[in-house]
């Protein structure tokens, strides 16, 4: 049986690759990409940095009177969103970097339209 040898990556690619797959998941799984997609790689976690990802509708929904409700309402939608999309989520993470996902962290700034995403995974990436 051979064994497959990858090729180490350095840190900028390895982040550069997960900010595009995390760019598409938006795109295809969440109906709207995000402005910006930045990606850190710290130790054993992946942090995604996603800006611009509320939508017009979200966002005048915020600005109504009843912003305090909205609020919960969106932030509840998204994460749901994510749970649902995170069999998808742990597979990018998976598949890039070859380790895996211990948990799944994430929270939104309906103030900002800024979302984070936090993967916590078994092992340091290997990089290059």
């Amino acid at each position: 049986m051979m064994t497959r040898v990858f090729p180490k990556k350095t840190r900028g690619q390895i982040e550069a690759e997960i900010s595009d797959a995390m760019t598409r998941f938006e795109k295809e799984h969440m109906g709207r990409g995000p402005i910006e997609t930045r990606t850190y790689l710290v130790e054993d976690m992946v942090i995604v940095r996603l800006k611009g990802v509320l939508t017009k509708a979200e966002h005048k929904l915020i600005r109504s009177d009843r912003n305090a409700r909205a609020r919960e309402l969106i932030k509840q939608v998204r994460s749901e969103l994510i749970e649902d999309g995170r069999s998808m989520l742990e597979d990018i993470i998976k598949g890039i970097l070859r380790r895996k996902v211990r948990s799944l962290h994430t929270d939104i700034s309906t103030e900002t339209g800024e979302k984070l995403i936090i993967f916590t995974l078994d092992r340091p990436p290997e990089l290059e």
